[in-house]
């Protein structure tokens, strides 16, 4: 027969499990549509939304409720020949009132689209690449800073056939993109074909990633404009390793700027993940591919590894969690510090908050 002691004791521990089983984080993902290559972005008033393709037709699903529901999703736009697959697809931006979609098309043509947040309609904005047909590979990135300019970056081959690394940029609804400039060009004569280049913006501060090809070597670099993208600084290697490989390993990075005002990067190696601050030696986070890097004040890289299981990794922590099973990954950094995980598996987009 229980004492009384006893059975405080166990109402107590009843009660624990009770408050554990209720507040725990970890809870199954969210089937959002059928869909392929998702993105995330987050505006200054706290909406997220995710775009996606399925087919040729780009979709956009909206929660106002910090990541705990989202709207039906929505048509952005019908593209023929929309790419998707291989980290390509449809990228979306936020800012301060706009948000903007690009997407490019197996013509090697990036078309854009404007939501007003205001009356909620997506409408056709401006072409992006100034040379018909420039950007055959499909791969790109889009930014924006808090004031409504948006910034893209992308694989290139005007002039020369050969890729290099190009950006634009536009203002509110993009009705007009900026004359395209050529950032960078390897002098190997071609930046790595089939790698897709990163972007973070903060106020006048642009930088981008990509991976480069020079004398057989297949690393990162970086390069950054505190102008707007006017000017960009030399192009500096990142980590002290490298990859000599014949062939194109089609996986491209992540990098953010945290809270501290540093540049933190991930990419992928020799099939190893690793993470490193510019000018600093690399550290393994571990082995897949498919990596990306979001967050400023708890910054997460998310990657898949070689038993094709989605993880996330927190750099101030440490805390490493598994996801479960997909083939491509994005996260964003919500209000409340948590983060929303956006993936695809099986031609279908899942989320989680963590």
């Amino acid at each position: 027969m229980r004492t009384v002691l006893q059975r405080f004791i166990l109402s107590i521990l009843a009660a624990f499990c009770l408050t554990v089983a209720v507040a725990d984080p970890i809870a199954a993902p969210t089937l959002l549509a059928a869909g392929r290559q998702p993105q995330v972005a987050t505006d200054i008033a706290g909406t997220i939304r995710i775009v996606y393709g399925q087919s040729e037709n780009i979709y956009c699903a909206t929660s106002t409720d910090n990541g705990h529901t989202f709207s039906e999703p929505v048509l952005v736009a019908h593209l023929s020949g929309l790419y998707l697959g291989m980290s390509m697809g449809p990228q979306i931006a936020s800012s301060a009132l706009y948000s903007v979609v690009t997407a490019i098309d197996k013509g090697g043509n990036i078309h854009s689209y404007s939501l007003q947040h205001k009356t909620n309609k997506w409408t056709k904005a401006a072409t992006v690449n100034n040379v018909t047909g420039s950007a055959p590979e499909g791969l790109m990135s889009l930014a924006a800073d808090e004031k409504d300019t948006f910034y893209a970056v992308w694989l290139d081959v005007r002039d020369t056939k050969q890729n290099k690394i190009v950006l634009a940029s536009a203002s509110k609804n993009a009705a007009s993109w900026s004359d395209n400039k050529v950032v960078y060009q390897s002098p190997d004569e071609t930046v790595c074909e089939c790698c897709k280049p990163s972007i973070t913006v903060q106020g006048k501060q642009v930088t981008l990633m990509f991976r480069n090809w020079i004398d057989g070597s297949r690393d990162f670099y970086l390069t950054t404009s505190k102008d707007g993208g006017k000017t960009f600084s030399k192009a500096q290697k990142l980590g002290k390793g490298t990859w000599q490989l014949k062939g194109c390993p089609m996986d491209g990075g992540g990098l953010t700027i945290d809270q501290h005002n540093k540049i933190q990067t991930v990419w992928q190696r020799d099939g190893k993940i690793y993470h490193v601050t510019p000018g600093a030696t690399e550290t393994e986070i571990g082995q897949g591919r498919n990596c990306r890097l979001s967050g400023t004040k708890n910054p997460v890289i998310a990657w898949r590894d070689n038993n094709k299981m989605l993880k996330v990794k927190f750099l101030n922590t440490g805390k490493e969690t598994t996801l479960g099973k997909g083939s491509y990954i994005e996260t964003v950094e919500l209000a409340d510090k948590a983060t929303l995980c956006v993936w695809e598996n099986e031609d279908k987009i899942y989320f989680r908050k963590l």
